[in-house]
């Protein structure tokens, strides 16, 4: 298919959706307190992530996996949020973001061979993420739970980091 043809066919099928959702949304008055938009409006942010992703398919352009994961993952974490109210999280939760960047670098790697080093930096960015996550959310007490012991040992993961920075320096062959 050609990227011209293939944008044009996913704007079309967006705007079916869209029509689609607004007429029934006309037609049966019940589903307004169901749909309330001030509680899934987070979701249209999660839409414009799987939009960008879409439209990378169409238009053979794998790199725009990274812009939708960062939108889908901030549009999930707002949703969270939004579902429970828990808004003071954005102390930590922040941290999550590189993560996102680091699930799309992966994603990319894996589907255009030409881009297969970013799996390695979607990984560590993930990791990186992860400790940052765990670090911001012992310091400002976000965990509960069982999550609350596991979160102690967060210092393990930069143990860890750095050893596995060590052990790539003492691997990596020489030029």
């Amino acid at each position: 298919m050609e990227k011209g043809r293939g944008a044009t066919l996913v704007v079309g099928l967006m705007f079916i959706l869209l029509g689609v959702f607004f007429l029934v949304m006309q037609l049966v008055p019940g589903l307004r307190g169901w749909l309330d938009p001030g509680f899934w409006w987070p979701l249209a942010i999660v839409a414009v992530g799987v939009l960008l992703l879409l439209l990378g398919v169409v238009t053979s352009a794998p790199a725009l996996v990274v812009p939708a994961c960062i939108f889908a993952g901030i549009g999930a974490l707002l949703f969270w949020q939004n579902a429970t109210g828990r808004w003071g999280t954005w102390a930590y939760a922040w941290t999550l973001i590189p993560g996102f960047v680091g699930v799309g670098l992966f994603l990319l790697g894996l589907v255009s061979s030409k881009e297969r080093q970013s799996i390695a930096a979607g990984l560590w960015l993930m990791f990186i993420s992860g400790v940052m996550f765990l670090v911001f959310g012992s310091l400002f007490g976000g965990f509960r739970g069982p999550w609350r012991q596991l979160a102690a040992y967060w210092p393990l993961l930069l143990i860890a980091g750095g050893l596995l920075t060590l052990l790539e320096v003492v691997l990596r062959p020489r030029r």
